[in-house]
């Protein structure tokens, strides 16, 4: 079964995931099996969040496969936690929660606008990308004082 549904609220991580209302496409695959119906398929949508180098806005095409049992109440396979399983409820089978686990877990951890993004400088912020030579002449104040003393030993020409 194909269809398009759009995507609930908070589908992602503080970083990057699929804004609320657009477009999830689910082709999924419901099987009756002892226990209940099986659902698996997969998910696609696009992601939108934050480069985690260079806070430049990213925007990726993103599936993540799923696969859940159902079961019917009181038919708990032999061995299985029942905290671990979901049930119908009322005959319906409730697949946000399902959905909300394989997107978030096929999300990115880092984002990043290209895998070779250098970032922002981190003295005074500015996006190295922009500007690959971005250097800034400044000593390691714990060095100071021996920078004191190489400038006052004679020169060795004049020995």
């Amino acid at each position: 079964m194909r269809r398009e549904v759009e995507a609930p609220a908070d589908l992602g991580t503080d970083v990057i995931g699929i804004p609320q209302g657009t477009a999830l496409a689910l082709e999924l695959r419901l099987e009756s099996v002892m226990e209940g119906v099986l659902v698996s398929g997969t998910i696609r949508g696009c992601a939108a969040g934050e480069c985690v180098r260079c806070l430049d806005d990213v925007s990726l095409e993103m599936g993540a496969d799923l696969q859940e049992l159902f079961v019917y109440p009181g038919r708990t396979p032999a061995g299985e936690d029942d905290e671990d399983l979901r049930e119908f409820e009322d005959d319906l089978i409730d697949l946000e929660p399902v959905v909300r686990d394989a997107v978030v877990l096929a999300l990115p951890f880092q984002p990043v606008c290209r895998q070779d993004c250098p970032g922002l400088c981190s003295e005074c912020g500015a996006r190295l990308a922009d500007d690959p030579g971005h250097h800034h002449d400044s000593a390691d104040p714990r060095w100071a004082a021996l920078q004191g003393l190489t400038q006052s030993l004679p020169d060795e020409k004049e020995s």
